[in-house]
């Protein structure tokens, strides 16, 4: 965990997203009043960010620091590229910062697969995990439920589907303090019977692991709180996650539809508007912002590219909270620790 003066640093690439130092910096200056052991590192075309900065007086001088970066990663930018010819990036160099101990954590909205490339390429590997995991909270009856992988990898084994659970329930220890985290395979029906070869060989071997694995979990039961902890790979991973967000955007028309219909209707909508904020408060996409990229010998948090002021903080703090427990390490021991009861006895 890299501190200075007793803060925890945070590196962000202030130049990614769709917003940019717009967002990023106000967002940042939120953060540092939410946070007293938070320190951030602003990285970015020095110029622009320091207008920003003087936009948002007063600032904390000694919990902000800014280092330049003379390039940016360009959210349609081909990865193979961006690794190669953007050295100088923001991106690159706040991921820089990781891996030279002079960050605990990095922050970017920016191109997802250049930063999944980047941050492989630049942090390397935790040992005994084959490939990163994107990992995001998604909202649940009972709270939130971790879900993993959301498209970093379209075709997984299911070795490390088992890595994925231990990644993934290595985080819900580390944000949410639950010493058994209930994790559930992602499968098409609840009975043994049900799924492809990878599922029930992935069963198997997390039946026979020290994970608290509860067993198969259905799609509705992401949404219902039947586990702490889903796993899946990522290209079911990311259908599941986009058909979630498209739900929950038709609801929301459609609310707005009904409600502006007729004068009656949008009586009842003014009357219905304190439980219209507070379901709006718990399904709010933004309050579920900021995801994982898990087996890196570092800390990594992506942001949504279109990611606004309160979202962007919701990445910051995800960042801070796996920096305090220290994640990585949390994952490697986890990694190393037996993997049957059978070990064990």
């Amino acid at each position: 965990m890299t501190q200075s003066a007793g803060k925890i640093i945070v590196a962000l690439d202030a130049m990614g997203g769709d917003h940019g130092p717009g967002v990023i910096v106000p967002a940042a200056l939120a953060a540092l009043v939410q946070h007293q052991d938070l320190g951030l590192t602003l990285v970015g075309d020095e110029r622009v960010l320091r207008a920003e900065l003087a936009r948002h007086a007063p600032v904390p001088e000694n919990r902000v620091r800014i280092v330049h970066a003379s390039q940016r990663v360009e959210m349609d930018e081909l990865p193979s590229l961006a690794l190669r010819g953007k050295k100088d990036s923001s991106m690159r160099r706040a991921i820089d910062l990781v891996k030279h101990g002079e960050a605990a954590a990095c922050v970017s909205a920016g191109n997802t697969g250049a930063l999944m490339a980047t941050g492989r390429f630049v942090l390397k590997m935790l040992a005994g995990v084959d490939r990163p995991a994107i990992a995001a909270p998604l909202p649940s009856m009972t709270g939130h439920v971790y879900v993993l992988d959301l498209g970093a990898n379209v075709e997984s084994s299911a070795q490390q589907l088992v890595q994925f659970a231990l990644m993934g329930s290595a985080m819900a220890t580390a944000i949410d303090g639950l010493d058994r985290p209930r994790v559930g395979l992602l499968n098409i029906g609840a009975e043994e019977i049900k799924g492809n070869d990878l599922v029930k060989d992935t069963a198997q071997l997390l039946a026979h692991s020290d994970l608290n694995y509860i067993g198969y979990v259905e799609g509705d039961g992401i949404f219902k709180g039947h586990a702490d902890v889903v796993v899946c790979d990522g290209f079911v991973g990311n259908v599941a996650l986009k058909s979630s967000e498209g739900i929950a955007q038709m609801i929301g028309q459609f609310l707005r539809e009904e409600f502006r219909r007729t004068p009656l209707t949008r009586l009842a909508g003014l009357i219905a508007m304190p439980v219209l904020r507070a379901l709006h408060n718990r399904i709010d996409p933004r309050e579920y912002n900021g995801a994982s990229l898990l087996g890196l010998r570092g800390i990594v948090v992506k942001s949504h590219g279109s990611a606004d002021e309160t979202a962007f903080r919701r990445a910051i703090d995800v960042a801070l909270a796996e920096a305090r427990m220290d994640l990585p390490n949390l994952i490697t021991s986890r990694i190393e620790s037996p993997l049957t009861h059978e070990d064990t006895m």
